[in-house]
């Protein structure tokens, strides 16, 4: 049973899509690997010389809308191919009825499988060499 009214979930939902709106004209208009960007850098990039697990993140969205896939491949792979089961995740949550069956939603809902795909992404774009080397944004 449900016990958050109907208009709280509404006024949340017209919240999230006026930020995400908001987000994607930013990125619209806006390049965040210029110079003078309006997006702020990565704190820990600049802090340890290391690429996070989110680095090129902004780069990708940009990349994205501009239909620019090689590029937006290039900038941050872990994210580009967690669009579409976050998709589905956020899908499933805003309908009473279930889209995905109850196997899928237990590896997709798994907090450790993303846990660890987090971690070994960001150990594994630091790497020097070839093929991890490829990971780095740019």
């Amino acid at each position: 049973m449900n016990l958050r009214p109907a208009v709280v979930r509404g006024g949340a939902a017209i919240v999230v899509a006026a930020g995400l709106l908001s987000g994607v004209l930013a990125l619209s208009f806006f390049d965040p690997g210029s110079a003078g960007s309006i997006f702020p850098k990565c704190l820990f990039l600049e802090f340890t010389g290391l690429y996070c697990p989110g680095c090129g993140l902004t780069r990708m969205l940009h990349a994205l809308l501009h239909g620019d896939l090689r590029r937006a491949v290039s900038m941050n792979l872990m994210v580009l191919v967690s669009l579409p089961a976050l998709g589905a995740i956020v899908l499933n949550e805003s309908r009473s009825r279930r889209l995905l069956s109850p196997a899928v939603a237990r590896v997709l809902y798994d907090a450790r499988l993303w846990i660890g795909f987090v971690l070994a992404f960001g150990m594994l774009r630091n790497l020097p060499w070839a093929p991890f080397s490829w990971l780095a944004p740019g």
